[in-house]
């Protein structure tokens, strides 16, 4: 996820549950990393796993012995692991994943690429098939992107439905779009949302209230479908957005704040990310490079 210039709603504190979290105020900054660690080592839903070293990006095929190191380093503190691909070694992950007694929510990355798209979905279809895939995305933020038109998206959605009629299937995309494309709600097994206050440029006292009201947005439109928090995070370095500010005493209240609102409020939160990605920076600045639990050495980041 990247820069947004609109902006969708304004935090609205304590709306639908008390979101104020943690007084970093109240903490020194040792103390302050203690609580994070105990709440890292509390355990999570689930966590994005960052595929890729330094020098590495997508489009370099990564080993399978890599990808074991990374998930034995989150398996103490996920039950689930989400990946975003399923070519090019992201396949994988959710064979690693499911080796080591983890659940797998497996995406299948869609572009412009339309001839890659198909060695995306095939594979997809193909890993869960062998029982490797708990949940199906089909595409990561691709209408925010424009990559391809609202038929296009459902119709590799409808497609992978009906090849996999026992597995969820869903589309991740931000909060919004479920708002205004009620058909992805209608096509969907499963509700996939990405929330993110730092990329609204939100305070970083108002980010929870923030988060929490982009997932009731959903929540009102969802059918009764289950919803889930794909992607939510906060970055320790790099340049700021309006009023959202990148530092480590950030990062550690927002991950902390989203862990207990997740826990009380029973719902299920994917957190972004693993490890920090240097290959972000293309993409979204200095700031790409540093939404990691782990550092991009694989050492916890506080």
């Amino acid at each position: 996820m990247s820069f947004r210039g609109e902006e969708f709603l304004k935090a609205n504190k304590g709306k639908y549950t008390q979101s104020d979290g943690i007084d970093t105020g109240n903490f020194n900054t040792a103390d302050l990393q203690k609580l994070w660690l105990d709440t890292l080592n509390g355990g999570m839903h689930g966590i994005c796993f960052s595929m890729y070293e330094d020098g590495q990006e997508p489009g370099d095929n990564i080993t399978i012995e890599q990808v074991e190191r990374r998930i034995k380093i989150v398996k103490p503190y996920t039950k689930w692991v989400r990946s975003f691909s399923c070519i090019e070694g992201n396949e994988f992950v959710p064979q690693i994943a499911h080796k080591h007694g983890l659940k797998t929510l497996v995406g299948a990355w869609l572009s412009d690429d339309l001839k890659k798209n198909e060695l995306e979905i095939e594979a997809l279809i193909e890993l869960a098939k062998k029982g490797f895939v708990d949940i199906a995305a089909v595409g990561n933020e691709v209408l925010y992107r424009n990559d391809l038109s609202i038929e296009q998206l459902l119709g590799y959605l409808k497609r992978v439905r009906e090849a996999l009629p026992e597995v969820p299937v869903g589309y991740v995309d931000a909060y919004y779009e479920f708002v205004v494309h009620p058909e992805l709600v209608q096509n969907s097994d499963v509700i996939l949302t990405n929330c993110y206050p730092f990329w609204e440029g939100t305070s970083i006292e108002y980010s929870l209230g923030h988060m929490n009201d982009m997932f009731h947005q959903v929540l009102n439109v969802c059918k009764g479908k289950r919803v889930i928090v794909t992607e939510t995070g906060w970055p320790s370095k790099g340049e700021s957005l309006k009023s959202s500010h990148p530092s480590s005493e950030n990062a550690i209240k927002y991950f902390i704040d989203t862990q207990q609102w997740s826990r009380e409020n029973d719902i299920d939160v994917f957190y972004f990310s693993s490890f920090d990605e240097s290959w972000k920076k293309g993409d979204e600045g200095e700031v790409g490079a540093y939404w990691g639990l782990w550092d991009k050495l694989e050492s916890p980041k506080f």
